[in-house]
């Protein structure tokens, strides 16, 4: 893991990938001050809460829009691995070196992963269901098949999808033999195995296994924008192929859009979104040139890492509360309101946050692995 020093960040970057990634960043940080999660509880019954209701994952069978940060940033991961693999060989980077690069990094996401849920109020906890976890495998995956046709990977996503899908349906084990109910299927089996428990939400590890499709789209996506073809009404064909498929497969009751599992038809689904995301993105950043208001966000996004480790360790265990007690203590001297004070509270975490991505922005320093 290193910071790096970078004499001209915004201009030898795929700025419409860091807009993208900083806005999925910027709605995580505000996520992370609890606000969210305040006003779903404070609007039941109201119109508002339909919308907000959008900024939670859904229980189970179904999906929200939030549902769909974790696939981007999987597919993110692809479309910047396939940039930075051809400016490395451009530059003669062989092949060996650029796989001992991608192995470091997949370690250091994985440590990190690990280390981001380890630390528990009742002591140490071994748990494989942070996105970073996830991605360190992802990214080995579509890393190892990088070379290999267009075609080939794409058959590489259908097999890594029917191996989910005959995980679940075929697996008979007794008690986990119900492939699309929660606590009982075969993902919450391998994580008996795996940590000795099941997460109560129903997330369970080998989501790294179908949310590789996303890793591999990306690649497949940044390799086809670096070619110079027609690229926003392929992507737009694609999106929308994906739409029509995973939608289609929960529609007719082959397969239900479950993001908790990351079901084939939640998989291909939110893929769908994915590429709608980033060619609405390249073709308002990047072909249209609308970049001058865009800092806001892709200063966030080229220290994404950094950030999200931030709000999730520092911040969810300290930070958020000590802000949170001094603005609520100020707003106090006025009988503000308990929705004003979460409000405030959350401006000031997350303001504050933005501003240490500043200050990393402005001396240059962007943490990778």
């Amino acid at each position: 893991m290193t910071a790096t020093k970078n004499s001209n960040p915004l201009t030898e970057r795929l700025l419409s990938l860091d807009f993208l990634r900083g806005f999925i960043m910027v709605l995580l940080a505000i996520e992370s001050t609890g606000i969210y999660d305040y006003l779903f509880e404070h609007t039941q019954g109201e119109p508002f809460n339909y919308f907000i209701i959008q900024f939670t994952h859904h229980p189970w069978h179904g999906l929200h829009f939030w549902d769909l940060v974790q696939p981007a940033f999987m597919f993110m991961a692809g479309v910047a691995m396939a940039f930075s693999l051809n400016k490395q060989w451009a530059n003669g980077v062989t092949w060996g070196q650029s796989f001992k690069k991608i192995l470091i990094r997949c370690g250091w996401l994985f440590f990190l992963g690990v280390w981001d849920y380890a630390v528990r109020p009742n002591g140490l906890s071994f748990e494989l269901w942070d996105v970073l976890t996830q991605l360190s495998f992802t990214t080995l995956v579509a890393f190892l098949i990088f070379r290999w046709s267009n075609v080939t990977q794409i058959g590489v996503c259908i097999a890594l999808l029917l191996l989910t899908e005959a995980l679940y349906r075929f697996a008979n084990i007794p008690g986990f033999n119900q492939p699309f109910t929660d606590q009982h299927n075969f993902g919450n089996y391998v994580d008996t195995i795996l940590m000795h428990k099941i997460n109560k939400g129903g997330w369970v590890a080998i989501n790294c296994i179908p949310t590789a499709v996303h890793t591999v789209a990306g690649v497949l996506v940044g390799k086809w924008l670096l070619s110079g073809k027609n690229k926003i009404e392929t992507l737009l064909l694609w999106a929308f192929i994906c739409l029509i498929i995973g939608y289609s497969l929960d529609g007719f009751g082959v397969t239900p859009i479950i993001k908790r599992i990351a079901t084939t038809s939640f998989t291909i689904a939110s893929l769908g979104y994915c590429l709608l995301f980033i060619a609405i993105s390249y073709w308002w950043v990047d072909v249209k040139d609308h970049r001058k208001h865009l800092s806001f966000f892709t200063i966030v996004g080229m220290n994404s890492i950094f950030i999200y480790l931030f709000f999730e360790i520092v911040g969810s265990r300290w930070f958020n509360g000590y802000i949170s007690s001094i603005s609520n203590g100020v707003l106090s001297w006025f009988n503000a309101g308990e929705l004003l004070k979460a409000m405030i509270a959350s401006i000031c975490i997350f303001g504050l946050e933005w501003l240490l991505c500043y200050f990393l922005y402005k001396k240059k320093i962007f943490l990778k692995v």
